[in-house]
């Protein structure tokens, strides 16, 4: 969505819930990073995520034609993508771990690397926010 899209001023409260679905998926990101499970994990499984990507949905259509309607996008992109890249970590990892073992490897290193991307893609959009600007 670029500057030239935007039709109308947002309503503060609109700010207010991406506030806080920002520091939902922020809260699941630390508990994957303190806790026993992935990052990515607790961020596609944890229910801060998905009372987030909930609250995304329902709160979309309120921002349409305002720089807001980028951040429901964004976030809600950031969430099905973690999904989507999380299985073809498994897709590949499982049969290699059947097969040669290094499907231990391939997993910890995908999981990783999706961890630090999902921390990435909150934080980009939650700084974005603050600076009252479209992602």
């Amino acid at each position: 969505m670029t500057d030239a899209t935007v039709v109308r001023e947002p309503d503060a409260s609109l700010v207010t819930t991406l506030h806080v679905t920002y520091l939902l998926h922020a809260v699941g990101l630390a508990i994957g990073a303190f806790g026993t499970s992935t990052i990515v994990g607790a961020f596609i499984f944890g229910w801060p995520s998905i009372i987030a990507v909930i609250i995304n949905y329902v709160k979309r259509a309120d921002a349409q034609d305002t720089w807001l309607e980028s951040h429901f996008a964004w976030q809600i992109s950031t969430f099905w993508q973690a999904v989507g890249w999380s299985l073809l970590v498994l897709v590949i990892g499982i049969p290699l771990i059947l097969l040669l073992g290094l499907g231990f490897i391939v997993m910890a290193v995908g999981f990783f690397v999706l961890g630090v991307w999902a921390v990435y893609r909150i934080a980009k959009g939650w700084s974005r926010l603050n600076d009252r600007r479209a992602v």
